[in-house]
């Protein structure tokens, strides 16, 4: 079975992983205080809020009373969440009787944001210094230009490393899990980059900055400068330009970073540069569920497995290919079908029936979208089919034992591999066993020592 690959539902997820001392750090910024206690669970928002004038420790049990007893489930994961982000930190007293007090630094930098209120670390460019910069909507079409063009040259994966403008630091990005590649040969996409390709945009977005952050070590970056950073450009304004040389090195870096995927579009005047952040970076500090978009759907599915896509979008065509056999492309018009052998090629490459299903679902074309189901039932219920069947023989490389010398060596043997979870099969009759193959050299010195 192919394994599915797991997404932070939002940037508060990798601020949550941090340790202890560094999350503190975060907590030096005002606007990194207001991202967290904006993305809190709304239970958990008032607590914050509740406490932020509270110096004293307040006991669990007492908050317990802060909620009905319907409500403790709540209570419970609000205070979870507290806890994980370090706004709350557990305080025991003798008795061990557990308490919560407030995080002194978020304490102390959100009472003075109440009062003095923020301003963003950088101004806006003056419009009679960068002239004309594009609307709204052509900063949209930009993004998703560079987006989709990111997806293309995953797709076409032996061509990322030579003729693309993918930076090294993106290139290693992209390799920690979207590409592979040996020796001599061409990189080739993952189990988890064909999986990657039928997400929503807002899921993939969060995927490469998890990987992007993830791998800022390795680059000589300190994780906690780039997710300050990200969180501090998902409060500027959409639309407006912001000067380069405002920024730190490594904030310039990660700027060219995120233009190549279109989260900021970067303009060059006469003696100024700046970057202009699109939809995709103002969203940074949102949720999945919060940033979903409302995209038009264009994919029509019908009970005889034929499929429709009302598009003109070379990537919609190539992504259509990874589960279905396009026979023919019109200039708005793709027309394929969903057969055995397309979806085997597909299970083949990691991806799995209900991420097909949902993919189908989420781009129904509007005039199929509100219909209970989008996607015919037998169709849905056919691929689940063809999956299972599939799955049902799973090849395990393994190791046989055979022409034991005596029944006492064989069982000694049987139960050795049986606690270490590596025996796969035995035959006490004819003295074999198997064991999985690569617990054959522990098993093979075993042998030696038994003789």
């Amino acid at each position: 079975m192919p394994q599915v690959m797991v997404v932070a539902r939002n940037f508060m997820d990798m601020v949550a992983a941090l340790p202890a001392s560094k999350l503190d750090m975060l907590y030096d910024s005002a606007f990194i205080c207001e991202a967290v206690l904006r993305s809190l669970p709304p239970l958990a928002k008032k607590y914050a809020l509740q406490m932020l004038y509270v110096s004293a420790p307040v006991a669990a049990a007492a908050m317990e009373e802060w909620v009905l007893d319907e409500y403790a489930a709540k209570h419970r994961v609000a205070i979870d969440r507290l806890l994980q982000l370090r706004v709350f930190v557990e305080v025991r007293d003798r008795r061990k009787e557990v308490s919560y007090k407030m995080n002194q630094k978020f304490q102390g930098n959100m009472q003075k944001y109440l009062v003095d209120g923020g301003s963003l670390p950088r101004e806006p460019i003056p419009s009679s210094v960068t002239a004309r910069l594009p609307t709204l909507a052509e900063l949209e079409a930009y993004a998703l230009e560079q987006w989709e063009c990111f997806l293309l040259q995953l797709i076409n994966s032996s061509q990322v490393e030579r003729g693309t403008s993918f930076s090294s630091s993106m290139m290693r990005t992209f390799q920690r899990g979207l590409l592979s590649s040996r020796d001599g040969e061409a990189p080739r996409l993952t189990e988890n980059g064909f999986q990657f390709l039928l997400m929503e945009t807002n899921a993939q977005l969060w995927y490469i900055m998890r990987e992007y952050i993830s791998s800022a070590e390795e680059r000589g970056v300190d994780p906690t400068e780039l997710i300050s950073f990200l969180l501090e450009l998902s409060f500027h304004t959409l639309g407006e330009a912001y000067s380069l040389n405002t920024l730190t090195d490594v904030q310039r870096n990660a700027i060219r970073d995120l233009a190549e995927l279109g989260l900021v579009k970067l303009q060059q005047g006469r003696k100024d540069s700046w970057f202009i952040p699109t939809k995709l970076a103002t969203n940074l500090s949102a949720s999945l569920s919060d940033s979903s978009s409302s995209k038009e759907g264009f994919v029509v599915v019908e009970t005889n497995f034929r499929m429709y896509a009302y598009s003109t979008s070379r990537l919609h065509c190539e992504i259509l290919r990874l589960f279905s056999r396009v026979e023919y492309q019109l200039p708005n018009l793709i027309v394929g079908s969903i057969t055995k052998e397309s979806l085997y090629g597909a299970f083949g490459n990691g991806i799995t029936a209900e991420q097909i299903i949902s993919f189908l679902q989420q781009n129904a074309h509007p005039r199929v979208a509100d219909k209970i189901p989008a996607v015919p039932e037998n169709v849905t219920d056919q691929i689940r089919l063809w999956e299972t069947d599939r799955n049902r023989v799973e090849m395990t490389l393994s190791h046989l034992y055979e022409d034991f010398p005596s029944k006492d060596m064989f069982e000694q043997c049987c139960d050795y591999a049986r606690d270490h979870g590596c025996l796969l099969w035995e035959d006490a009759k004819k003295m074999r066993l198997i064991v999985r193959v690569e617990f054959h050299p522990e098993m093979r010195e075993f042998l030696r020592r038994l003789r």
